[in-house]
């Protein structure tokens, strides 16, 4: 299709590295356990400097699949840490994953394709580049000669949640629990739009495909070509210990959430009427295909201006010493 390939062009290029807030994150107890993982194939590796970021169940009133898909590191040494799904005692809580120098705790899930429940056997950085392991990932050896082979037994169980009841009982070691406490980072905006896709495809939710979703699974993100399909902007909730700066901040941030829901909404009128415009013109296939590859660079260009300055207004408002909930979550 037009704009995936268009979007596979953009992505290639390197577009869109920062943090935005997650559409993963569930702050209330679920009580319903999540379903077991589907079995699934995964899609060759695109490139260099990408990195498998396995398929999970996500929660919007119902549970629905994210697919998993290859993700550009934002750093070089970043690996990922996928999130996973914990009893809390009164429900299960989601615990976001995280980019960061070592792979932390992840519930023991066995996500597949080298993320076996302990660390990650799918690769590594050696002198600045990825090295992939055949032996868990697809990668075109012919192109790639970064690769190497170690075989390794793969955990059977396709639970997806830790402790509960039927949940794993894999507990964090303590270079698992350093590895949340070290340099890290959320998911890039090429994640969050990935998972805003799945929210609002309703083949992809539990209850209209019964745990054999339709997309398991892509060689790259789901991401925007418009603004209307941009995730909402979202303010966080600050927490400096201070109520009255508490108040102050989340003032600050609702109003950047404000301006750039209005800059979202200007530029879809634009591109809106551009539309418009070719569909009265009678314009040719070529002249519509370069105005939607116009419009899909605008609209990340314009995803990754607003995910920059609502990450410094948070870096501003962040206590002094404070490192983030990231991939710590609820237990």
């Amino acid at each position: 299709m037009l704009i995936s390939s268009i979007r596979s062009l953009l992505f290639t290029g390197g577009l869109l590295f920062l943090s935005t807030p997650s559409f993963a994150q569930v702050d209330a107890s679920v009580t319903v356990a999540p379903p077991e993982l589907p079995t699934y194939e995964q899609p060759m590796c695109p490139g260099d400097g990408y990195i498998w970021t396995p398929g999970y169940w996500a929660w919007d009133g119902e549970y629905y699949w994210v697919p998993g898909t290859w993700v550009m590191a934002p750093e070089q040494g970043y690996l990922w840490t996928p999130g996973y799904w914990g009893w809390g005692g009164s429900g299960y809580f989601f615990n976001e994953g995280y980019w960061g120098l070592s792979v932390g705790f992840y519930g023991g899930v066995n996500y597949g394709f080298g993320y076996f429940g302990r660390g990650y056997e799918g690769g590594r950085w050696e002198g600045g580049r990825f090295f992939y392991n055949t032996s868990v990932n697809r990668v075109d050896g012919n192109a790639m000669h970064n690769v190497y082979n170690t075989r390794l037994n793969e955990p059977s169980s396709r639970v997806s949640y830790n402790g509960g009841t039927g949940g794993i009982s894999a507990r964090a070691t303590s270079e698992e629990e350093a590895a949340a406490r070290g340099k890290r980072a959320g998911p890039v905006a090429a994640q969050t739009q990935h998972a805003y896709s799945a929210r609002n495809n309703p083949q992809q939710k539990f209850s209209a495909n019964h745990g054999a979703p339709p997309t398991t699974a892509t060689a790259r993100p789901t991401t925007a070509a418009h603004p209307s399909e941009l995730p909402p902007a979202r303010a966080s909730t600050p927490n400096t210990g201070n109520a009255k700066l508490d108040q102050k901040y989340q003032k600050q941030q609702n109003q950047v959430v404000a301006q750039q829901t209005q800059e979202r909404q200007k530029l879809q009128q634009t591109q809106d009427r551009e539309h418009q415009q070719l569909a009265k013109q009678k314009a040719a296939p070529e002249r519509t295909q370069q105005l939607e590859q116009q419009h899909v660079q605008q609209t990340q260009q314009m995803a990754q201006r607003h995910a920059e300055q609502m990450q410094q207004v948070q870096q501003r408002q962040a206590p002094a010493g404070g490192g983030g909930r990231g991939g710590g979550g609820k237990r």
